[in-house]
């Protein structure tokens, strides 16, 4: 029996959001993933690090997966629900887990990290990786790309700039901070939404989307999306990805 618009909506509402886990969704949106693999690379980088430093961390589920932590691990975090997520699954790793405020200042000495990592930042303070890599060290980072799902964000709110996230500028300001930018690689990926409870519960997770985003607020454009899914098939859109590693020279 199809199910309606007030049980779709209403069980994306109730579902909780904390940590960066889409299990959620599975069976009710897919996401293609880039080429490149970034949790496998991560693995290697890691396997052959000594003091590595993840920042951002969410719920620590992509550090938690890797096989080989170095010695000294520390993870960032500065959501409360992420950070009480990323320590039960790190510490038992032997991984320190410490509480940031998300500003451009890393509460860690100079030169301690011969490996900085981040999967999606929502920022990267360059100058700051540049100050706590040692020399010759390495950030080795994948991130959202320009225009990243803007199909979906442009659905709720019109027409957007779509001109941030550029990743010849976070080259150029990786350069600027003194870092060598050694690989650069940059993808668009096919997002499918087959109900509009998985859209609630994406912008939900995924806040910068449509920003101050509720089922209540939208509900309108949401019936909207339900009818436009029941009669035409899944909505489609697009994920931006980019790769980005830069070394700090070693001297």
């Amino acid at each position: 029996m199809e199910r309606t618009f007030e049980e779709l909506v209403g069980e994306a509402e109730a579902a909780s959001v904390e940590g960066w886990d889409f299990s959620w969704l599975d069976g009710r949106a897919t996401e293609e993933r880039p080429s490149w693999g970034y949790s496998r690379l991560l693995g290697g980088r890691m396997a052959g690090a000594r003091a590595a430093l993840d920042v951002q961390t969410g719920g620590g589920e992509i550090l938690a997966a890797v096989p080989v932590l170095p010695p000294v691990t520390v993870a960032t975090e500065a959501w409360p629900p992420n950070l009480a997520l990323a320590a039960s699954r790190l510490r038992p790793r032997g991984a320190a887990v410490v509480a940031d405020d998300d500003g451009p200042r890393l509460p860690f000495l100079d030169g301690v990290f011969d490996l900085v990592v981040s999967r999606h930042p929502v920022e990267t303070w360059w100058d700051e990786i540049a100050r706590v890599l040692a020399p010759g060290g390495t950030y080795f980072s994948q991130q959202v790309g320009p225009r990243s799902v803007f199909e979906l964000a442009e659905f709720f709110l019109g027409p957007l700039d779509g001109s941030a996230r550029d990743p010849v500028a976070a080259a150029e300001a990786a350069t600027a901070a003194g870092l060598e930018v050694v690989d650069l690689r940059t993808e668009r990926l096919r997002m499918e939404f087959r109900d509009v409870g998985a859209v609630v519960y994406f912008l939900r997770k995924v806040i910068w989307i449509v920003p101050g985003f509720s089922a209540a607020r939208y509900r309108g454009r949401l019936r909207e999306l339900h009818d436009r899914i029941r009669d035409e098939g899944p909505f489609t859109a697009h994920s931006s990805r980019f790769l980005i590693e830069a070394k700090k020279p070693a001297t």
